[in-house]
């Protein structure tokens, strides 16, 4: 028989002596790790990022100050004339430069606010309840799975001025049958932007979608007993619900649309004439055929300024307002 024992006032005596609490499971506490331990985690990725990312930024920038030319035994330092020159109306490169600048704006312009509101509008029609939604899911991400030579290529001969099916049916629907959509502007322009959106529509749309998903079920509910009718309830719930992501698409699609090169080499060639070479174009022209890589490496670096700055506009403009 146990009995506790009696302390008299005053006595020091610890917990386990006053009280018998029986056995003790021992306690299991956080491991401690070095300072190190976190870095030699993100030590491949750091890797890597430096590798892939900065290094090039860097040599990049250094190619930038040199004329930096393959086909020469030297590659002098030149400072920021290969900067100058892209804003020199009298030097050789200033007019092809920003006629690709043009070209980039003009597709930039007509192609992203098609693939910010129509993914968004096929976003809104998948996530309603109807047969076949999965099936009609996958038939507007499949077109993205595709490669760039893949869908340019199969486009080229659609759009055929002599073959092209496009021409065919559109003879057979009463409509002009002689466009010359890959020789001719605006044609050219209208065949690069509908290609594109085609192509790309549905990684957009996949991206709204998962985001309708997140918009609580309840602020509907609530708007729809408050009275508020469909329209209403899109633009007080969900394009508020929306603001994030849509800041984040219309950041990745205007990037992209100034990041085109595959459609317009493969499709127009640049043509007609220089109408459709864009800057990432004139870029990969001016560096890898005709080797002036100092020249190609200042025109990314305007390209990327320029996109830079429109980021912080954009960010800008999608930020979240108090009051």
């Amino acid at each position: 028989m146990r009995t506790t024992p009696v302390v008299a006032p005053g006595d020091a005596v610890s917990t386990a002596d006053a009280v018998d609490r029986g056995p003790r499971t021992p306690r299991r506490g956080v491991a401690k790790h070095g300072k190190a331990t976190p870095w030699l985690f993100l030590s491949p990725y750091l890797l890597l990022f430096g590798a892939f990312v900065i290094l090039p930024i860097v040599l990049g920038g250094w190619i930038s100050l040199h004329r930096w030319d393959y086909t020469l035994p030297g590659r002098p330092f030149v400072g920021l004339d290969n900067y100058q020159a892209l804003f020199d109306p009298g030097s050789t490169i200033y007019q092809t430069f920003w006629s690709s600048m043009r070209a980039t704006g003009i597709f930039t312009v007509a192609s992203v606010p098609l693939l910010l509101v129509l993914p968004l509008l096929v976003a809104l029609v998948m996530n309603q309840r109807f047969p076949g939604r999965n099936l009609f899911r996958a038939v507007y991400f499949a077109p993205y799975v595709l490669g760039v030579a893949v869908v340019a290529v199969v486009w080229r001969y659609l759009l055929d001025a002599n073959i092209g099916l496009i021409n065919y049916y559109a003879g057979l629907l009463g409509l002009p049958d002689g466009t010359a959509w890959t020789t001719s502007t605006p044609a050219a322009w209208v065949a690069l932007v509908g290609v594109t959106v085609w192509w790309t529509l549905g990684y957009n749309s996949v991206i709204y979608l998962a985001a309708l998903q997140d918009i609580p079920r309840e602020l509907y509910e609530a708007a729809r007993v408050d009275g508020a009718s469909a329209w209403q309830q899109f633009v007080n719930v969900t394009l508020p619900g929306l603001r994030p992501v849509l800041a984040f698409v219309t950041m990745i699609t205007i990037i992209a649309s100034a990041n085109m090169f595959g459609q317009s080499y493969l499709i127009t060639q640049g043509g007609p004439g220089r109408e459709t070479r864009t800057a990432i174009y004139q870029i990969a022209e001016t560096g890898l055929r005709n080797f002036q890589m100092g020249s190609a490496a200042a025109m990314s670096y305007v390209l990327t300024l320029a996109l830079m700055v429109l980021s912080v506009g954009i960010f800008w403009l999608f930020r979240e307002r108090k009051g």
